[in-house]
């Protein structure tokens, strides 16, 4: 890797696949996979089918005891099927922001296309196409139209302009080093801004996981997240990407650990006049 850092360190995103608000900031917005929305969405059938079979009884316990018509039982039959599968799952979403007991337990949660929360509105579309995609169909259009979109959109999503975000974010064992010796003169003068969390992120998963890499796909990530990264550094080192990196990395757990100190100390010295009893 050549030394000047403005040749070799390149942009190699696809900017169609990033999420950018209105103030040109992407998004770090990841989808939830066809097999955890699956999971998720049996978990939610099932629990609308316990809500049916329960509702059900609820109508015809006293129905049996009042002695009324048959005529009543398809009413009774199709009321529960309104309020298990189109009412309830509405309702819990609505209330929920997003989530449903499946969602819970998968880790997702509904929301629109740009990113923002979902509301009533998505709620209850998704809510009633979901009648034709799971009750109707037994699932199948949902499963098929989940497999050929992108982000595992059924066919309520679609309508609804929705999408399942997945939210659980990976713990990373960060590993722990010192500044690397090129860089420690660097590390002197540098400085090193906030960068976007994500952004973060992603270089310490990339530091935690680099002798898991091959050489080429390691230095592929190693140029991308330095073009990401040297936006938020002055100077900039001439060093490989890689190191460079790890003196950012370093120079941030440094910078963080010197602030947290600091406010230990002026803590410590304000702890008599806070401790002291106000009382004359």
């Amino acid at each position: 890797m050549a030394a000047d850092p403005d040749a070799d360190w390149v942009d190699t995103l696809d900017d169609d696949d990033a999420l950018l608000t209105g103030e040109a900031v992407s998004l770090d917005l990841r989808p939830a996979g066809f097999a955890l929305r699956a999971g998720g969405a049996a978990v939610d059938v099932l629990v609308s089918f316990v809500a049916f079979i329960a509702l059900v009884l609820a109508f015809f316990t006293p129905a049996g005891a009042l002695q009324l018509e048959a005529a009543w039982a398809g009413v009774f039959t199709i009321t529960s099927l309104v309020l298990a599968f189109v009412v309830l799952p509405c309702l819990v979403e609505t209330l929920s922001h997003g989530k449903s007991l499946g969602r819970l337990a998968t880790g997702s949660r509904i929301v629109r296309d740009d990113g923002g929360a979902a509301g009533f509105r998505h709620a209850a579309i998704r809510a009633l196409v979901g009648v034709v995609d799971f009750l109707f169909t037994l699932g199948g259009l949902a499963a098929l139209v989940g497999l050929l979109s992108p982000r595992s959109k059924r066919l309520g999503d679609h309508l609804a302009g929705t999408y399942a975000q997945y939210e659980r974010a990976p713990r990373v064992a960060t590993p722990v080093f010192g500044m690397p010796l090129p860089l420690l003169e660097w590390a002197s003068v540098a400085d090193v801004a906030r960068m976007p969390d994500p952004l973060a992120r992603r270089i310490a998963m990339f530091l935690a996981s680099t002798r898991e890499l091959d050489p080429q796909r390691r230095g592929f990530l190693a140029q991308q997240l330095a073009f990401e990264a040297s936006q938020f550094v002055a100077p900039l080192p001439a060093v490989d990407p890689e190191l460079f990196l790890a003196g950012v990395t370093v120079a941030r757990r440094d910078r963080e650990a010197r602030a947290l100190q600091l406010e230990a100390e002026r803590l410590a010295r304000l702890e008599p006049v806070l401790s002291a009893d106000p009382r004359p």
